[in-house]
């Protein structure tokens, strides 16, 4: 006589899996009613369809940032899939969130894939989701930043997410940081400041200026001065600090921190996107 599991035991190992009704009734009268030997059946299953969809490109997902208690050091995940029909569904995102939160404490990508997650490692559990929904599912980024005061944003959708370091611990840290995160999100800066730019994209930007200036027909001898305030508007528009403020544009992101506390200053920051 076959064995035939209770509706208990099939929500039971739904509980714990995460995996459809019908895959763990399956994996149950596989097993003869071992629970052991049906999370096996499932986990291999996902390595199965993780096998067979490994050359699949998983471009859709959630982008996740969190911070820890006390706000000295957050991390941003993206937990991608194939499609944006997963990236929407609710329990898909709370698990990229359950997930952001292990990677507040873990140092690398590495450490976070071999964390523990409720009985299997992070990694295991990945597999286990590409069985259950059928997708190819992965941690694509992986930003961790720390200081003072740390704050961060995430853009409605999941698909847009910053972190900002703060110099200093002060009254309205938290709106600020959440402010300058937003502002990150929004208009993408390069790099912090000026002396954060790479010396290969200054001289990017001044062969790109100095070649249209030439084309142009401005003398040799004045060009150069010229170029002195394009890298200026050229700092402005991409550095963060520099920036004009995307909530009061009369005003530029370090004048903003300095209204808050006149020795407030951005130290840092992430930002990750699926766009």
């Amino acid at each position: 006589m076959s064995y035939t599991p209770a509706a208990a035991d099939v929500a039971k190992l739904r509980n714990i899996t995460g995996a459809g009704m019908m895959d763990c009734k399956k994996a149950l009268v596989e097993a003869e009613g071992d629970f052991d030997k049906a999370i096996d059946i499932l986990r291999k299953k996902g390595q199965k369809v993780a096998a067979n969809r490994a050359d699949r490109e998983s471009a859709e997902g959630a982008v996740i940032a969190r911070v820890n208690e006390d706000n000295t050091l957050g991390a941003i995940i993206s937990l991608n899939c194939e499609t944006d029909f997963v990236a929407k569904n609710e329990a898909f995102i709370e698990l990229a969130y359950e997930i952001a939160e292990m990677a507040v404490v873990a140092a690398s990508k590495e450490e976070l894939l071999a964390t523990d997650f409720h009985g299997m490692t992070v990694a295991e559990k990945l597999i286990e989701q590409t069985g259950v929904i059928g997708e190819k599912i992965e941690i694509g980024t992986f930003e961790r930043l720390d200081g003072p005061f740390v704050g961060a944003y995430i853009h409605a959708g999941n698909k847009i997410a910053a972190i900002t370091s703060l110099s200093a611990k002060v009254d309205g840290a938290d709106e600020a940081a959440k402010a300058v995160s937003m502002q990150v999100a929004a208009m993408n800066p390069i790099a912090l400041d000026e002396n954060a730019v790479s010396q290969e994209t200054i001289d990017k930007e001044l062969e790109i200026e100095r070649h249209k200036l030439t084309e142009e027909g401005k003398p040799a001898n004045i060009i150069d001065n010229i170029l002195k305030g394009k890298m200026q508007r050229f700092y402005k528009d991409n550095t963060l600090v520099h920036q004009d403020f995307i909530k009061d544009a009369s005003i530029s992101i370090a004048d903003y921190v300095k209204s808050v506390n006149g020795d407030l200053k951005v130290t840092g920051f992430v930002r990750a996107s699926l766009a």
